[in-house]
């Protein structure tokens, strides 16, 4: 044993140098210690790795595929904005945005007067040469009468040959005369016909039976030929419209019905049918185009939302 003499202000004292040393080294041992409790990576000797909770398990491994699914927006066929057909300026108003419609429906009007007079001037220009064609026809049946009359006196050498030729060109210039006005009277109607066209044209219709779903007009508004009056679209079929690659073209076909929702109202459950599938791939994309369409209540869906089509059936 080292005996070490320590001299302090209080006198001598001996120490063991042995126990000087573990003093010493004591306080380092217990701070390693508290270090190796508090960090959860370190592992012991002879323990075995942990896996970590974001690792796979057999069991993660055996769970089912994510879902195959495509969105696209919802459709209709029947969309469409009603153009003016003529210039014109708007009159009336009579459909707003909102309102259902039929075929054939009023939606607005142009101003008419002046087509209006006109067609009553082409109607009766058409009366006017229907009367004409009458007293020809009439004139007709008199130089026919004649030109009979007058074979029977040639026959009876009552009248020379040019007597009877003068009855026979009158009854035949008469025809010609007839055939003119009736050329008239054709010509005349198809004014007529045309203007009553233009006429119609004043008179803005819904299409097809739907939904007025904008209107870009106001009353006394100038609107031009092409002009944007209306948007009408129809509220059913509606339609879905997406693209798949070129591999699915073997397993999906027309009839095959698809689970659809829609993310804004994710409780209703709706049923969708293959009508349409492209029968060419195309190149530029290696896809193929699929049309589906909605069977069923429509629920709350309307044209333009989003919907989600499930293609599990078709892995």
């Amino acid at each position: 044993m080292v005996v070490v003499r320590m001299v302090g202000a209080g006198g001598e004292e001996t120490v063991s140098k042995h126990w000087l040393a573990v003093a010493l080294i004591a306080p380092l041992v217990v701070s390693l210690a508290g270090c190796q409790g508090n960090n959860p990576g370190t592992v012991s000797a002879g323990s075995s790795t942990p896996i970590p909770a974001s690792m796979p398990t057999p069991a993660d491994s055996a769970a089912k595929p994510d879902p195959l699914l495509v969105s696209a927006p919802l459709v209709v066929e029947h969309e469409v904005d009603v153009a003016a057909q003529r210039d014109g300026i708007v009159t009336r108003i009579l459909a707003e945005p909102g309102e259902r419609v039929k075929a054939g429906d009023l939606l607005a009007e142009l101003d008419d007067r002046q087509l209006s007079s006109d067609l009553e001037a082409a109607r009766a220009k058409t009366r006017s040469i229907e009367a004409d064609l009458k007293n020809w026809e009439a004139e007709a049946k008199v130089m026919q009468s004649d030109y009979e009359r007058a074979k029977k006196m040639w026959d009876a050498d009552i009248i020379t040959k040019e007597q009877l030729e003068h009855a026979q060109f009158k009854a035949e210039s008469e025809q010609w005369d007839i055939q003119r006005v009736r050329e008239l009277l054709t010509n005349s109607r198809q004014e007529e016909h045309s203007l009553e066209l233009e006429l119609e044209k004043t008179r803005i219709r819904a299409p097809f039976a739907g939904l007025v779903a904008r209107r870009y007009v106001r009353a006394g508004q100038q609107v031009a030929k092409n002009d944007r009056l209306f948007w009408v679209t129809a509220e059913a079929p509606l339609l879905l419209r997406f693209t798949l690659p070129e591999k699915f073209l073997g397993h999906i076909r027309k009839g095959l019905q698809l689970p659809l929702t829609s993310p804004d109202f994710p409780e209703e459950k709706h049923i969708a049918e293959v009508v349409a599938v492209s029968p060419v791939v195309d190149p530029a994309s290696g896809t193929i185009e699929v049309g589906v369409e909605l069977i069923g209540p429509l629920g709350q869906l309307r044209p333009g939302m989003t919907a989600i089509v499930r293609l599990d059936a078709l892995r």
